[in-house]
């Protein structure tokens, strides 16, 4: 099966970018001009779809205005935050290009390195992740935080998340995988976007500092995007259940061998603080087991609703509802 891209010369093929956002007034209208200022210099139809993920501010009014100026503009408003990763599938689905890009608001995601992308795409590439070569601007806490969760992904799940970002360049082939073949509720696009296979590619770039406004994900969110994508691509937690088991039952067996030591030489006591700790342990590892059974049961419930993704409440440059 032919990709788009080997069928159709630069002057044909389209290229989509997509971009969520969420309260970025201060950024969107700096963004979409850098942006564009990149593109102008490609050989390449485009458009760019602006996903307003229920912001607060006048991010889809000031994107609906510069619709006058950049013809190619395109945005889709959702009717309440339904989280970056809904965002992004909002994008994909509307995404009429034969590669689409997705980036970032903000311009921490350097729009400079796009000719570079799309020339690996061009190239046969049919996936081209942009990396983050470090991660200076972030704090020790965040470096660490996020080496853990990259570890554990990889060990768990066999995906390649490390200093991974949502700039990537996907081939229509990946695309229609992504938004028609995979049906999950609860996404996880960075470890999607690795899952699917192809051939895959990788730029590396510096993380520019963020001049305005500020980071929307919280310590909260970052954690729920964490078991989000540990539970999305991994059943390995599971198994700690049952780890927990074993060590739990290794302990009776050390406590219990030690109490009829005791009881041999008559030297038992009355167990006091023994049970106190055996108490703790054993309610530890229950308690554990079931925040992890929970965490997989309660993406069943979510799966099983079968309630949308997102709900869009308005679109602008659209001829037909997305």
């Amino acid at each position: 099966m032919q990709s788009p891209n080997e069928k159709k010369s630069d002057k044909d093929s389209l290229i989509s970018l997509v971009l969520p956002t969420h309260n970025e007034e201060l950024n969107i209208d700096t963004t979409i001009r850098e942006i564009y200022h990149t593109l102008s210099d490609l050989n390449f139809k485009h458009e760019i779809i602006i996903v307003d993920d229920g912001s607060q501010d006048t991010t889809f009014e000031l994107v609906s205005k510069l619709r006058k100026e950049f013809n190619s503009l395109k945005g889709i408003q959702l009717s309440r935050n339904f989280g970056k990763e809904s965002a992004l599938l909002a994008g994909l689905r509307a995404a009429g290009g034969d590669a689409v890009i997705t980036i970032d608001a903000d311009l921490q995601h350097p729009p400079t390195i796009i000719p570079e992308m799309i020339a690996q795409w061009k190239g046969g590439l049919k996936i081209v992740h942009a990396v983050k070569k470090q991660r200076k601007n972030d704090s020790l806490f965040t470096r660490w935080r996020a080496a853990i969760f990259s570890y554990i992904l990889n060990r768990l799940g066999g995906i390649e998340v490390h200093n991974s970002s949502d700039f990537k360049l996907l081939d229509r082939i990946a695309v229609n995988v992504i938004v028609k073949e995979l049906c999950e509720h609860k996404r996880f696009y960075r470890g999607l976007a690795d899952w699917v296979g192809f051939e895959q590619g990788k730029i590396y770039f510096e993380p520019a500092v963020r001049h305005v406004g500020e980071s929307k994900w919280s310590l909260k969110a970052l954690v729920g995007y964490a078991i989000t994508g540990i539970v999305s691509f991994t059943s390995a937690p599971l198994r700690i259940v049952t780890v927990l088991g074993l060590l739990t039952l290794l302990f009776a067996f050390g406590v219990c061998a030690e109490a009829l030591w005791s009881w041999h030489k008559g030297t038992a006591v009355s167990g006091f603080v023994t049970l106190i700790i055996t108490v703790l342990l054993v309610g530890s590892f229950i308690m554990i087991s079931l925040g992890v059974l929970g965490e997989y049961i309660a993406r069943i419930y979510d799966e099983i609703k079968g309630r949308p993704d997102y709900i869009i409440e308005r679109t602008s440059g659209f001829d037909d509802n997305v």
